[in-house]
């Protein structure tokens, strides 16, 4: 992979990989190999490689029945990476407050109609240190629900770093969550809606009780003035939507 031409994004604009027929069943060679290449770098994004997210979460679905296709979109994601070789993560340190950004969208998976969540984009001022995209457990019945679902992720990522924090005797002046879905957050404060939304599994009502005891606030913020665009941790972009992301992260060309 050292000398093939380069790309610009880990996957092409708008691509949707899609299951395998019933009737098909992986060469055992294929799978080992595209298991083994889906495994590296899944640990190159959790280590720093965040623009590789939801590209990793798409394919990785596929690792029991891979087909050609897959295997070959997972070498795409091998080559921007090496076409990417010096991006980092830039850090200016001093943080005094962490500030959470959650967000989804709705139904983007066309077979399952499951939602992603592109959260976890929580800031130490304004240092990135943590991230996550996933596919969502259960089918979301609105944008409101998807949303919803996405903030009680970033709950429990948000009350790691809080116990961390205090394990290493370090303080921070406030924990701040932002949502761009004012429904959401009015399920969140507005008990009243039980009967809406009780559908939705038992554990994400506990980021109601979060609020309530203050472990952190909870604001809304419009999509446009979101700190960070989440959009790449959720869907495939065009390579100058992708490249804006990217900078707004703090993923940026490392110079010696």
């Amino acid at each position: 992979m050292e000398n093939v031409k380069h790309v610009c994004t880990p996957l092409p604009a708008g691509y949707q990989p899609s299951t395998a027929p019933k009737d098909y069943n992986a060469n055992p060679t294929v799978r080992q190999w595209y298991q083994s290449i889906i495994g590296s770098l899944l640990f190159v994004m959790l280590g720093m490689r965040l623009d590789i997210a939801f590209a990793i979460i798409k394919m990785s679905q596929f690792m029991a029945n891979p087909t050609e296709e897959h295997f070959l979109k997972a070498l795409h994601i091998v080559k921007y990476l090496g076409s990417t070789p010096n991006l980092a993560l830039h850090f200016s340190g001093g943080a005094s407050s962490l500030d959470c950004y959650s967000d989804s969208d709705w139904a983007g998976n066309s077979e399952t109609r499951r939602s992603t969540s592109g959260y976890a984009i929580q800031f130490l001022g304004n240092d990135l240190v943590s991230w996550r995209s996933r596919r969502q457990p259960t089918v979301a019945l609105s944008s409101t629900e998807a949303k919803y679902m996405s903030m009680c992720d970033c709950t429990q990522q948000i009350l790691w770093i809080k116990s961390l924090f205090q394990e290493c005797h370090l303080s921070l002046q406030h924990f701040m969550m932002f949502g761009d879905n004012k429904g959401a957050i009015h399920i969140v404060q507005n008990p009243v809606m039980e009967g809406q939304s009780k559908h939705i599994d038992i554990k994400y009502y506990f980021l109601r009780e979060c609020i309530e005891k203050q472990t952190f606030m909870l604001d809304y913020v419009p999509t446009d003035q979101q700190k960070a665009d989440m959009d790449m941790m959720m869907k495939n972009l065009t390579w100058q939507k992708f490249q804006d992301n990217r900078s707004q992260l703090n993923l940026l060309e490392f110079k010696s």
